[in-house]
């Protein structure tokens, strides 16, 4: 099928190595692997921040969760806080997987931004990505003082999976009554295992991210215990199914054209909409799901500024 990519992005597409823009979840092992090369072979300027490790252990299975915090040097006072989920469909990714951005968030909004080092499926189906997300949104929140956080204007983000899974975990704590959240930014979220929105049905061969990919990691998320499209599958899993949007944050959503997700994330945003939840939707025209990897595309370079603009609005910065 012929996409019509932004002009810019495709003239960097024809720039990179044949299959660099393929990802096989075959093997997630493999895949994990070369997701990691191509990360520790990014540069990453870690000036004026303070990064350290911890793990905090979730009250739901006792897991230990590795965490990343990055603190500007500069933060002398409580500011908000980011609780960063990386993307990779619930398979791959890791801490290390999207340090630049942690980093540039850390850097450009001058917060702590705390990364979630989660479970992987299909080793870990659900629920233990979202558990561990759970476990680190509690701790960052109990040890706001600490960190140099005002609990109260603590966000959540994430792109792809990590859009999902901080979707799931902004209805599961407001569900359990746990920690306030009080912004969500979903970046090309990924929402619904029901596969069956017309984006989703189209874009077959999109680059990066397409339907089949779709298939394997809903299968590989769900595990055993729940069969993608069938009734039983909770809201925390899909939280496209979601229907009382009650209560949730104040959100952000983004799509790309070109991207089997787009549908999900677009009906999602207008559910919130009608749930009275004030959201703001941005679907960016001759994109695809990870089009963002081309930095210095001028789309790219507006969408990141919106990013920034966004989330200073949301924590009120």
């Amino acid at each position: 099928m012929e996409y019509f990519f932004d002009p810019e992005i495709k003239m960097m597409m024809g720039e990179l190595p044949e299959g660099t823009l393929e990802l096989d979840f075959s093997d997630p092992a493999a895949c994990r692997s070369t997701l990691e090369i191509f990360a520790s072979a990014m540069e990453v300027d870690f000036s004026g921040v303070q990064v350290t490790n911890e793990f905090v252990k979730s009250e739901l299975d006792g897991h230990k969760v590795p965490v990343r915090i990055y603190t500007p040097k500069r933060l002398k006072e409580k500011s908000g806080g980011l609780i960063h989920v990386h993307g990779g469909g619930f398979v791959i990714g890791s801490l290390d997987s999207e340090q630049a951005t942690c980093i540039n968030l850390c850097k450009e909004l001058e917060i702590v931004v705390i990364s979630v080092g989660y479970r992987l499926a299909p080793e870990h189906p659900y629920p233990s990505g979202l558990n561990d997300c759970y476990a680190a949104l509690s701790w960052a929140s109990d040890s706001a003082d600490n960190l140099l956080i005002d609990r109260e204007r603590l966000g959540i983000y994430g792109l792809s999976a990590g859009g999902g899974l901080c979707a799931a975990l902004a209805l599961l704590s407001r569900d359990r009554n746990g920690p306030p959240i009080c912004f969500q930014y979903l970046g090309i979220p990924e929402l619904d295992d029901r596969l069956n929105t017309p984006s989703m049905q189209k874009y077959t061969d999109t680059p990066i991210w397409n339907q089949q990919l779709s298939k394997l990691s809903w299968k590989y998320y769900l595990g055993n215990d729940f069969a993608p499209g069938g009734d039983d599958v909770p809201i925390y899993a899909a939280p496209a199914r979601a229907d009382n949007l009650k209560g949730l944050p104040r959100t952000y959503i983004s799509t790309m054209e070109f991207d089997p997700l787009r549908d999900e994330g677009i009906l999602y945003a207008l559910k919130l909409m009608q749930e009275g939840i004030q959201t703001e939707l941005h679907s960016f025209p001759g994109t695809f799901h990870g089009s963002h990897f081309f930095a210095e595309a001028k789309i790219n370079q507006r969408a990141h500024e919106e990013t920034i603009r966004v989330l200073k609005n949301g924590l009120a910065l």
